[in-house]
């Protein structure tokens, strides 16, 4: 059976990136929320990073990942104050960011900070595989 080349690109690109292991940056401040999200994506052959608090900007340099998952409540930290300063800094603007919140006002999240997207907790597991990819295959 002929592969479609679309098909063939999008396969082409995931075996890319299984061999390349691109390095996702999980911030939020709930210590259960990080172990589990960097073990779900772990096994999906991401290496993941994780920052517990908002030292976001700086850690993300030295990181350079190719995917940002934050929390918008970190610790005192607004992660919607993280995302624009990550989007108006010429190091880190392109960097995916998906906001990560227990608040279902989508819209004005990202509208606000300049976010790619945004997962709400608690979220299935489909949901977050499915905007990972979404923007490690592009």
């Amino acid at each position: 059976m002929k592969t479609l080349p679309i098909v063939g690109s999008v396969q082409s690109q995931r075996t890319k990136l299984l061999n390349q292991k691109p390095t996702i940056v999980v911030a939020d401040d709930d210590p259960s929320i990080l172990d589990a999200m960097k073990t779900i994506l772990e096994l999906y052959n991401f290496q993941v990073e994780t920052i517990a608090d908002g030292m976001v900007m700086s850690k993300l340099v030295s990181l350079r990942p190719k995917l940002l998952l934050l929390d918008i409540c970190m610790s005192g930290v607004d992660g919607r104050d993280i995302c624009k300063t990550l989007k108006r800094t010429a190091t880190t603007k392109d960097i995916p960011v998906i906001m990560i919140s227990a608040s279902y006002d989508v819209a004005n999240c990202i509208s606000e900070s300049g976010a790619d997207d945004f997962l709400a907790k608690p979220f299935e597991l489909q949901d977050l595989l499915s905007k990972v990819n979404k923007y490690l295959l592009n």
